[in-house]
C-alpha cells in the first residue's frame, strides 16, 4: 500500500493483487485516514470483478457518513454495474473533480 498525501486528500495505491487483503489493510489503518478524503488507485490491476469493487462498500459508506469523500479509480470496471453507493471513476483527475464537487455540495448543505 503506497500513500501519497496532498492537502486534505490521501491517495492510496494498491500493490497487493488481492483486493480483499488491500481492503483489510485500509480498514486496519483507518484511524490514519479518517480525517482525509480518500482516493483509492487500482490502476495496476488488469481486471477487477464487480465483487472486488463491492469489498470497498463498507469502508466507503463509513467514510462518506463522516462527510469525507471516498473515490475508487479504475478503468477496468463497467460503470453500469457499480452500485450507486460507491464512487468509481476511470482517472485520477476525475477523482479530484468528484472530491471538489462533493466539498462544494457539503458547503452548500446538501
Amino acid at each position: 500500500m503506497i500513500l501519497d498525501t496532498s492537502e486534505n486528500i490521501i491517495t492510496i495505491t494498491q500493490e497487493d493483487p488481492s483486493i480483499v487483503n488491500f481492503v483489510k489493510k485500509i480498514e486496519a489503518s483507518y484511524s490514519k485516514f479518517k480525517n482525509y478524503h480518500l482516493i483509492i488507485l487500482l490502476s495496476s490491476l488488469k481486471s477487477i470483478p464487480l465483487q472486488d469493487i463491492v469489498e470497498f462498500l463498507r469502508i466507503s459508506n463509513t467514510h462518506r457518513a463522516s462527510k469525507k469523500s471516498f473515490v475508487v479509480v479504475s478503468n477496468m470496471v463497467s460503470q453500469a454495474e457499480i452500485p450507486d453507493e460507491i464512487v468509481v471513476v476511470p482517472t485520477t483527475q476525475e477523482a479530484y473533480d468528484i472530491i471538489e464537487m462533493e466539498e462544494m455540495e457539503r458547503d452548500l448543505g446538501f
